[in-house]
C-alpha cells in the first residue's frame, strides 16, 4: 500500500495533472468516472490522499487508522459499483472487484495496533 502510494504521489498523479490533456483524463469516485475538465479539478484531492498515505504509512501514524481502512472501503465499494455503471464493465466484475479489494480493506481494518501513536 506505501509503495502504491509513493508511486500515485510521486510519478502518476504529477503526469496526470501536468502532462495529461484535459480530454483524455479520468478520474473515478465512488464508481462515477468523472472526464475532462471534472477529472482535472478533483484529482488535487487524490493526490492529497495519496501524499497523505504515503507519509502514513512510511511512519506508520496513528491517524491512518480507521481513515486508510475506510479509504480502502471506498475504493471497495466503487470497484465493485464502476463495472455496473460502465460501459465498459460487466455485472459478473462487481462481485469480483469487490472481493478482491475486500481483503486489503479487512487487514486495514484489523490492523489497528500496526499503526503508532503520532508522538513516536
Amino acid at each position: 500500500m506505501w509503495l502504491f502510494c509513493i508511486y500515485m504521489t510521486f510519478i502518476y498523479l504529477p503526469f496526470d495533472l501536468f502532462f495529461k490533456p484535459v480530454h483524455l483524463d479520468q478520474e473515478v469516485w465512488f464508481g462515477v468516472v468523472l472526464h475532462g475538465w471534472w477529472a482535472k479539478l478533483t484529482a488535487p484531492l487524490h493526490w492529497a490522499i495519496y501524499a497523505a498515505g504515503a507519509y502514513g504509512f512510511w511512519k506508520m501514524r496513528r491517524w491512518m487508522w480507521p481513515w486508510a481502512a475506510v479509504y480502502a472501503a471506498q475504493v471497495t465499494f466503487s470497484m465493485a459499483v464502476w463495472p455496473l455503471l460502465d460501459e465498459r464493465g460487466s455485472v459478473w466484475a462487481a462481485p469480483v472487484a469487490g472481493a478482491i479489494f475486500a481483503v486489503p480493506t479487512w487487514a486495514l481494518w484489523r490492523a489497528k495496533e500496526r499503526f503508532r501513536p503520532t508522538s513516536t
